[in-house]
């Protein structure tokens, strides 16, 4: 049976008597703005960005630049402090990891493994600085799966010993209110996930 995980993490917010920080793996800014727009209020926000996974150091610092126009307007819209811990840009932790499944499709096992890659990073680095709880920015896009995500962070997060913050960043229009939010910022929006596979795939479907 599917769980809805958003529901889940309006009951964790709903007990709250405090704000917790939480640690966000965020893969891209424009996926962050619908995410930071409704936990800022809630929660004490750092983000870490951390994706060896982007297929060139060129697109990692593109998207570093516009994951920070984000948080400055986040943080001049809700006059909160938004840290945020980039990690230097390293190919080879991905294409370990991925090595043998070039040919899978978008969704599939290099997937898995990148999701978790990136999921683990942000546990230990969350449970090593003392966070209550980390999540990712992942769940808002409609081609990740959440149901997969929160299973994989909830599992991290019981071996790691740190809350993962249940979560479907994709409800409530949250991927339509992501991209209104980039518009108005006039953020860089990129058309695929991250890897030159996926990009590969990203440019078969435009054809």
């Amino acid at each position: 049976m599917k769980i809805n995980y958003d529901i889940e993490m309006n009951k964790i917010i709903e007990k709250l008597d405090r704000k917790p920080r939480l640690l966000i793996h965020s893969c891209c800014g424009p996926c962050s703005t619908a995410v930071l727009e409704r936990l800022v209020k809630y929660f004490e926000i750092d983000i870490l960005f951390f994706n060896p996974n982007l297929d060139s150091e060129e697109e990692f610092d593109k998207r570093v630049i516009e994951q920070k126009k984000v948080i400055a307007h986040m943080e001049d819209k809700n006059q909160s402090k938004i840290g945020i811990i980039a990690v230097p840009y390293n190919h080879d932790e991905f294409l370990n990891i991925a090595s043998g499944l070039e040919r899978e499709r978008e969704g599939g096992k290099r997937c898995m493994r990148c999701y978790y890659l990136r999921l683990k990073k942000a546990g230990e680095y969350a449970k090593a600085q003392g966070y209550d709880y980390f999540t990712t920015t992942l769940s808002i896009s409609p081609h990740k799966n959440s149901q997969v995500l929160n299973k994989m962070g909830i599992a991290l997060g019981e071996r790691i010993g740190v809350s993962y913050l249940m979560s479907d960043f994709k409800k409530k229009n949250g991927f339509k209110r992501s991209v209104e939010i980039s518009e108005e910022l006039h953020l860089y929006r990129q058309d695929y996930c991250g890897c030159e596979f996926s990009k590969i795939e990203a440019m078969e479907r435009m054809k």
